[in-house]
C-alpha cells in the first residue's frame, strides 16, 4: 500500500467521522441479530431485491415488504383511496410480503402493521442509477426517505443500467456497509443514498462520499401525432455527463461507489432567518 493510498483511506475515515460523528442515534443492537426491512420499486420478483436479500440475510434478520408490481418514478407517493391487498410467503425461511401499494406506503404500511420495527430499512436494488435531482422522483429513494421520517435509519441503493444486470457486487457492498456503520453513533437518523456503477467488483476504483449534484435534468417533451390523430407528449430524457469532481454523478461515471448523506428536514435555515425581516402589519404580531 502506497503512502498515497494509505492518505486516502485515513482521510475518508476521518471524513465518515466527521460528517456522523454524533451522540444519539445507532445501529447497534448488542448481541441480537440486526433487524433489516429489505423494499424496493421494481416490484417483489425484481432481481435486486432478491440480491440484497441474499446478501443482507448473512448478517442479520431480515423481512421483505415490497409492491407487488413496478412503481419506478412514483417518488414518495402513497396509496390511499384504493384496498391495500398483502400476500403473505415464506422464501429460504424468511417472510415476504407483496403489496398491492406504492413503495413508501410498503414501509410505512411494514413499520405500522406487519413487522416489529426493524433497526434499518434498505430500499433497492433499483434497477438504473438515482442520482442528482432524479432523486427527488426516485420511489426507491421515497421508501427510504419513509423510514427516516417514522425514525428508522434508512439506505437507499442503486446500481447502475448495462447490458448485462449483475447485482451481486451492490448487494455485497451493502452488506459491508452495513457492517461498517452499524456502531458508529449518528446525530440523526441516517438516510443515505447509494449508487453502485455496472461494474466487475475488481473494476470499482473505489466509495467516494458525495454530494448531490443539482444539475437540472437533460430532458424536453416531443410533441408527436398518434395513428388516430391525438396529439400526444413523449418524454426525451438524456442521463448527465460527469460534471464538476466530487459529485454523485461523477463518482458514478468514473467508475466509484456513490454515497450520499440526505436528510428529512427540509427547512431553509438561511431564508427562515432572512424571513424572520417579514412586515407584514396586521398579520405577523
Amino acid at each position: 500500500m502506497t503512502k498515497k493510498t494509505l492518505k486516502a483511506i485515513v482521510t475518508n475515515v476521518i471524513f465518515l467521522i466527521f460528517l456522523f460523528g454524533g451522540s444519539s442515534v445507532s445501529l447497534d443492537c448488542g448481541q441480537a441479530p440486526l433487524k433489516i426491512l429489505i423494499s424496493n420499486d421494481d416490484g417483489i420478483e425484481a432481481p435486486g431485491i432478491a440480491a440484497l436479500c441474499e446478501a443482507l440475510s448473512r448478517i442479520g434478520t431480515v423481512t421483505v415488504a415490497a409492491p407487488a408490481q413496478g412503481y419506478s418514478g412514483a417518488s414518495h407517493s402513497m396509496t390511499f383511496s384504493d384496498p391495500i391487498f398483502v400476500t403473505e410467503s415464506v422464501r429460504n425461511g424468511l417472510k415476504w410480503f407483496g403489496i398491492k401499494a406504492t413503495p413508501a406506503t410498503c414501509v410505512r404500511l411494514a413499520l405500522g402493521t406487519l413487522v416489529e420495527t426493524p433497526d434499518l430499512v434498505v430500499t433497492g436494488i433499483n434497477r438504473g442509477e438515482n442520482l442528482g435531482k432524479d432523486t427527488f422522483y426516485s420511489a426507491t429513494v421515497g421508501a427510504a426517505r419513509e423510514a427516516a421520517l417514522k425514525g428508522i435509519p434508512a439506505i437507499a441503493v442503486s446500481l447502475a443500467n448495462g447490458p448485462k444486470m449483475d447485482y451481486s457486487p451492490a448487494a455485497a457492498f451493502i452488506a459491508d456497509l452495513v457492517q461498517n456503520i452499524k456502531n458508529i453513533p449518528f446525530e440523526t437518523i441516517i438516510f443515505l443514498n447509494v449508487n453502485v456503477p455496472n461494474l466487475p467488483k475488481d473494476q470499482i476504483k473505489g466509495v467516494m462520499v458525495v454530494p448531490q449534484d443539482m444539475r437540472p435534468a437533460l430532458e424536453a417533451y416531443e410533441k408527436r401525432g398518434s395513428p388516430s390523430g391525438q396529439i400526444y407528449f413523449w418524454n426525451i430524457y438524456k442521463d448527465l455527463d460527469a460534471g464538476e469532481k466530487k459529485t454523485d454523478v461523477w463518482a458514478l461515471r468514473n467508475g466509484y461507489i456513490s454515497i450520499t448523506p440526505f436528510q428529512t428536514d427540509q427547512t431553509n435555515a438561511a431564508a427562515l432567518k432572512q424571513l424572520e425581516s417579514l412586515k407584514l402589519p396586521g398579520w405577523i404580531r
